[in-house]
């Protein structure tokens, strides 16, 4: 029986979504509850995709086997009586045999948070501190060059080689808190995403904000393939995996 479960998770404690060695990650934690479930058998979860160490997901999504079939209600609460606090299991569905959480998926949302306004300790983990203004107008009009489908060499990890760079963003979005106009959330929905590639747009698009980069810009780094040639990598804590599309 094929299971496919929706988590969310605080990734402040975590070395990311990967199993390491003697780190404390999301599959890890995960794997380690099912596999008391299922009477001490290993359960190898599959994931819609890896995040990086301080990231946070609203809705990460998580398919496994069990030779047994388990009440989709009891399997979710035996996994969140089991799983530390900062991991919660929102939903449990039963899906076919050839459903992959992965491969299956046909688009993500992510979204990334900022504070323009005064440092808030309480949030540190959650929205990053940037604590300056930038210019939104302009950010806003930059983030519309990253729509379509593009090569996003520019924007992934500078040592990661891959066949593919070419991914298509079907929507961004910058949206004002109305009660704090510091604080702004990015929107990225697209096909897939390459790892760091929001978090490097997003050190970009500061750049924009900051005038050290006009908005047009980003159409000559996107051709340039080459990661140097965009803005740092943005700090891990405000960035979310909201949603997978099947």
């Amino acid at each position: 029986m094929r299971y496919l479960i929706t988590v969310s998770y605080d990734g402040t404690n975590f070395k990311g979504y990967q199993k390491q060695p003697k780190e404390r990650t999301i599959q890890g934690e995960i794997e380690k509850a099912l596999k008391e479930i299922n009477g001490g058998i290993k359960v190898e979860v599959h994931s819609s995709g890896r995040t990086d160490a301080g990231v946070h997901a609203m809705a990460q999504r998580i398919h496994f086997d069990l030779d047994k079939k388990i009440p989709l209600d009891k399997l979710s609460k035996g996994l969140n009586s089991l799983l530390p606090e900062d991991i919660f299991v929102r939903n449990c569905a039963e899906v076919p045999d050839d459903f992959h959480a992965r491969f299956s998926a046909i688009g993500k949302e992510y979204i990334y948070k900022l504070n323009m306004g005064e440092y808030n300790p309480l949030e540190r983990n959650y929205v990053y501190q940037y604590n300056k203004k930038l210019d939104v107008v302009e950010m806003e009009r930059a983030m519309k060059y990253f729509e379509g489908e593009h090569n996003f060499k520019s924007f992934t990890k500078s040592d990661e080689e891959k066949d593919d760079y070419v991914r298509t963003i079907s929507q961004t979005n910058l949206i004002r808190d109305p009660k704090n106009l510091n604080k702004i959330t990015f929107v990225f929905v697209g096909t897939g995403f390459l790892r760091y590639m929001i978090r490097n747009i997003v050190g970009t698009l500061i750049m924009v904000g900051e005038g050290k980069l006009r908005s047009e810009e980003v159409i000559d780094i996107l051709k340039k393939e080459d990661r140097k040639a965009a803005g740092k990598t943005a700090n891990p804590e405000g960035l979310y995996l909201k949603n997978v599309f099947y």
